[in-house]
């Protein structure tokens, strides 16, 4: 391991948790950062577990870290550039012009957590991500597995939205830095968030309740992206889809947004995902929400039991 990989952890915010800063080549808009953030298992088993975030998001769930934890997985979190904990000043949030800009600290983390066995964990945008990275990315070959949370395989547009969608991302090459705000309705936040009606607690100056506005350099990069795994991946390793057992659209409030997922459509989950790879398996969630473990109790429960029997069947993971 070369020596800037040799990292320095000091304690987290998170109860139980230690982070460090990965320092990243300048970027075009200027010094960035990355933060790894760590919950050791307490009986480790010489496996580990590598999450990356949503769109508009950062590491805040300590309790899939004390899930893995107790099944004997070293957790790791990254907050990638320009999101959370890595977002500097002179940068714009979570903004980014290819999803293969997060490779870097994608790199980093796997050279530092060095694990026997590696699961890679994407919600949302990060299962795009994750996706992506365990088809093309440099250390494809040191992931074991593949265990995707809502992944954002396809936009959620209807009618118009296509037309509008269209013209972004044709924008975002010749104006990247355009923001349409407003993408993202605040009912889902409000659903999860302890000061709204839901039962989290975060940060929200890192995760705002409106979300933070689209750049059109973004949707171009994701549009890109998702061509592409539409395309089909043929992931070697195996692959467990999570996704909630309906979606919902609205803009007035209902229960509704707390048992379903109401950012994206599941249908495309269903679509495209069996072409990720060779070994697919999907779950549907009944009562699950977008980011799933931030479910309600019972449907939290089956997301987290699945998981576990998925991961038994491969490997001994019993303590």
């Amino acid at each position: 391991m070369s020596t800037f990989m040799r990292p320095v952890w000091n304690p987290d915010w998170l109860p139980g948790c230690t982070a460090t800063t990965l320092e990243l080549p300048p970027s075009y808009d200027g010094p960035c950062i990355a933060t790894l953030v760590r919950r050791q298992a307490p009986r480790p088993n010489g496996r580990a577990v590598l999450y990356l975030h949503g769109f508009s998001d950062y590491f805040y769930q300590l309790h899939l870290a004390e899930g893995f934890a107790a099944h004997g997985y070293d957790f790791y979190a990254l907050d990638l550039r320009r999101y959370g904990r890595s977002l500097l000043p002179h940068q714009r949030p979570n903004f980014c012009r290819d999803l293969r800009e997060y490779f870097v600290e994608i790199d980093r983390a796997i050279e530092i957590i060095n694990a026997d066995w590696l699961l890679l964990n994407g919600h949302s945008t990060g299962g795009l991500l994750a996706a992506l990275y365990a088809h093309t990315g440099h250390y494809y070959d040191r992931i074991n597995a593949l265990w995707l949370n809502s992944p954002f395989v396809e936009i959620n547009a209807v009618g118009g939205e296509w037309a509008f969608a269209a013209c972004i991302e044709q924008l975002g090459a010749v104006w990247p830095g355009f923001a349409v705000p407003g993408v993202l309705s605040s009912r889902y936040v409000e659903s999860i968030h302890c000061t709204q009606r839901g039962h989290w607690n975060f940060d929200l100056n890192l995760k705002p309740l409106m979300g933070w506005p689209a750049y059109a350099g973004w949707f171009r990069a994701i549009r890109r992206a998702q061509r592409q795994l539409q395309a089909g991946f043929g992931i070697s390793c195996p692959i467990l889809l999570m996704h909630a057992a309906r979606s919902h659209r609205g803009k007035l409030w209902s229960d509704a947004f707390t048992c379903s997922d109401s950012v994206l459509n599941i249908q495309h989950m269903l679509q495209y995902g069996p072409s990720l790879g060779r070994n697919v398996k999907l779950c549907a969630i009944e009562g699950g929400m977008h980011d799933l473990v931030l479910s309600a109790p019972p449907a939290r429960a089956q997301v987290f039991a699945e998981l576990f029997a998925w991961l038994d069947t491969m490997y001994d993971c019993r303590l």
